[in-house]
């Protein structure tokens, strides 16, 4: 048994100990409830950039991303008054470097000095302001004269009365979790299937950008609300697309084995003709590399098409350079659908009447 100076002993270094230990405690927690020192990454004054940066980047000249953010800045403007919140032309320039560049969030994020949270949200808040002017800048047959945009087409091969020509594209993205098998297209590959009509100057008049890829293209066609529009007579015009899609009175498409003499005429003429969408599809893809690979959500990556087709368009029509074009295989739909009896007349009487001298 400890003598009673021993026990005096024990208890006096437990009680210094937890002075110290005590003491030590409220120390340390006295230095976590500081406040830190708040570390800011330098932000990027963009517009301040050459052209060719910016245009490399950004695929827009200064002029065009200030013409652009003063259609926006309503929509994209950070209601918040803290300090450092985003400015409506740091938001724009963040969506348009992703458009631009296709890269992962986190490389867009580390390019602009933000967070890959912060770049999500300002992709998101651009996508759903460019769709406001969906109506705006995406309108068929076109903004000139349905006149105009006949003749455009006419002086191209010759072929008469075109008012657009139609097509249908893939834009892969990562499998959805619901309804995944519907996503897989002909090449096995999980996708968008998104039919674009252009005229003569590359400009977009027409997107359905909603459809899984295992769609065929001439479904898409059939169920859209042009073709109705187009079937009724409410516009006077053709439409030129491949053989995927059948032959129809206002849809039309090459001879599938033509003969010597005005049938090839036709044919090549119609050829070059309709390669004027396929050069369109190959200016959106390469303006926007994002295009290439979509790592969204279906919803949010037909946000994305769309909101590319209105800055396409908005580049055409400003006058904008073009990136250099990579146009791909034509993802012509192996399915040959039967032509339509009528649609076939209309052929036989344009052939015969314009490629038969």
């Amino acid at each position: 048994m400890k003598s009673q100076k021993g026990v005096f002993y024990s208890r006096l270094h437990f009680n210094l100990c937890s002075v110290n230990f005590g003491t030590i405690w409220e120390l340390e927690r006295g230095q976590l409830n500081l406040r830190r020192e708040r570390m800011v990454r330098p932000r990027l004054d963009v517009l301040s950039f050459p052209e060719d940066f910016l245009f490399e980047r950004y695929r827009f000249s200064l002029q065009s991303i200030t013409y652009i953010h003063t259609l926006l800045h309503p929509y994209i403007t950070n209601l918040t008054r803290r300090g450092r919140a985003l400015t409506s032309e740091q938001i724009l320039c963040m969506a348009l470097r992703f458009f631009a560049n296709g890269s992962f969030l986190y490389n867009t994020g580390d390019a602009e000095h933000v967070s890959k949270a912060t770049v999500c949200r300002a992709v998101r808040k651009v996508c759903l302001a460019l769709k406001q002017f969906l109506q705006v800048f995406v309108k068929f047959p076109g903004h000139k004269p349905v006149r105009a945009v006949k003749e455009e087409f006419h002086r191209i091969a010759g072929f008469p009365n075109v008012i657009g020509c139609i097509d249908g594209t893939h834009i892969p993205i990562i499998a959805p979790s619901q309804n995944e098998a519907d996503y897989v297209n002909r090449k096995s590959i999980h996708s968008i299937n998104v039919q674009i009509i252009c005229d003569a100057a590359h400009i977009i008049t027409n997107v359905e950008a909603k459809w899984p890829g295992s769609v065929h293209d001439s479904r898409i066609y059939r169920e859209s609300s042009l073709s109705n529009r187009m079937g009724q007579g409410e516009i006077d015009g053709l439409l030129l697309g491949d053989r995927g899609y059948p032959c129809q009175p206002t849809l039309i498409t090459p001879y599938p084995e033509p003969e010597p003499g005005p049938q090839q005429h036709f044919n090549v003429a119609h050829n070059r003709t309709r390669s004027r969408v396929e050069m369109t599809i190959g200016l959106l893809k390469s303006r926007f590399q994002c295009l290439r690979h979509l790592r969204v959500t279906p919803e949010r990556a037909c946000d994305i098409i769309v909101a590319c087709v209105v800055l396409h368009n908005i580049a055409i029509i400003r006058g904008e350079q073009h990136p250099a074009l990579q146009i791909q295989d034509p993802e012509e739909d192996l399915i040959h659908h039967g032509d339509f009896q009528d649609g076939r007349v209309v052929r036989d009487l344009i052939c015969r009447n314009v490629f038969g001298h």
